[in-house]
């Protein structure tokens, strides 16, 4: 019998621990073919996850099922092709978006600038991001953990809003026209050649357009093979409470308890 034309790699028992590509071995000075036909068959989901359509019927209907008002709204960038080649565009509503916010909030509302002043505790954004198919398997089982913690300290929360074509920074101007006083979005990530499916959570204090990312805190990876949802309500809902006590967000926050330290989310 010949010997396998692969020479196994010395580190192949690390793998179990990682879903990194490490590892392959090689076939000469080359990749063998399973690794090889691995590696594009990530890429090719990757670039499926990041031109993916929303299902937005859908999720508005499991949204709904939550027992909360959906509102479905749309960025300024028309379609996948303008989000993609104009950033700007994703970060700021379309016309017809932001006149349904105005006149469902008052004057007094939008221009409040003391925190007591804004009309709801809490908004929460889902946006379809750079992929799509992230909100559609992780947004609706982690709002069902983290919406009865919000509740449970009798926070009042604002409709949820579903943006089609949103990029990160949408949630400015969403979470000022419903004068909330934090707003979290829930957004699909960058996919990776391994985590096609990785959403990410933003929250900022007294949003407002302008806001930078010195202003947010980000928990990333949210899936059952990075962060599961449990944890990730579990670290939302301690950044949220110390947002809410200090009156901010962003870089001067700090996330210092240990998930796993901390208390159950549903007391």
């Amino acid at each position: 019998m010949s010997p396998s034309p692969v020479t196994a790699n010395p580190w192949l028992a690390l793998r179990r621990f990682t879903r990194a590509r490490i590892a392959l071995g090689r076939a000469g000075v080359s990749l063998p073919t399973a690794p090889h036909l691995a590696f594009q068959q990530a890429h090719a989901q990757a670039r499926d996850a990041v031109h993916l359509a929303l299902d937005v019927p859908a999720l508005q209907a499991a949204l709904t099922a939550l027992g909360h008002e959906t509102l479905w709204l749309h960025s300024a960038a028309a379609d996948r092709d303008a989000y993609l080649k104009r950033p700007d565009l994703g970060r700021r509503l379309d016309a017809p978006s932001r006149q349904m916010l105005l006149d469902r909030c008052s004057a007094s509302a939008l221009q409040a600038a003391e925190p007591q002043a804004r009309g709801c505790d809490i908004a929460f954004v889902v946006a379809d991001g750079l992929s799509a198919l992230a909100i559609g398997r992780h947004a609706v089982p982690f709002l069902q953990r983290v919406l009865p913690a919000v509740q449970a300290e009798a926070w009042s929360i604002a409709p949820l809003v579903i943006v089609e074509q949103g990029r990160v920074a949408i949630e400015d101007e969403v979470g000022e026209l419903l004068g909330a006083r934090l707003v979290v979005i829930l957004i699909g990530e960058r996919p990776g050649l391994s985590s096609p499916d990785s959403m990410g959570l933003y929250l900022a204090w007294m949003p407002r357009p302008g806001l930078t990312d010195a202003d947010r805190n980000c928990i990333s990876n949210v899936r059952p093979e990075g962060l599961d949802y449990e944890h990730a309500a579990l670290k939302l809902m301690q950044l949220l409470r110390e947002s809410r006590r200090l009156q901010l967000s962003g870089v001067r926050l700090k996330d210092e308890h240990g998930a796993s330290a901390a208390p159950a989310i549903n007391p």
